[in-house]
């Protein structure tokens, strides 16, 4: 369910805004939900059907460990790669 809100915005941030929502195809409300759900990530559950499609299809695909430290990886194949 969509709701209004109204926002106060510096004139010149709105302008450029809207220029960036133009070359992106999205509009202003876009923006700002997509930021604010950036923002509060942490704090929301993502339902399955709130993902896209593309992202439903990759679910499931690959499991790990509970104890896999992905930094730990992350770090090795950069040493390699960088010595």
């Amino acid at each position: 369910m969509n709701t209004k809100l109204t926002l106060t915005i510096e004139e010149e941030v709105i302008k450029t805004a809207k220029e960036y929502a133009k070359e992106k195809g999205q509009s202003i409300s876009d923006l700002v939900e997509n930021y604010f759900k950036l923002i509060t990530r942490d704090r929301r559950e993502i339902l399955p059907e709130q993902l896209s499609p593309r992202i439903q299809r990759l679910r499931g695909i690959m499991t790990i460990d509970d104890d896999f430290d992905y930094k730990e990886v992350l770090t090795e194949e950069l040493s390699k790669k960088y010595g």
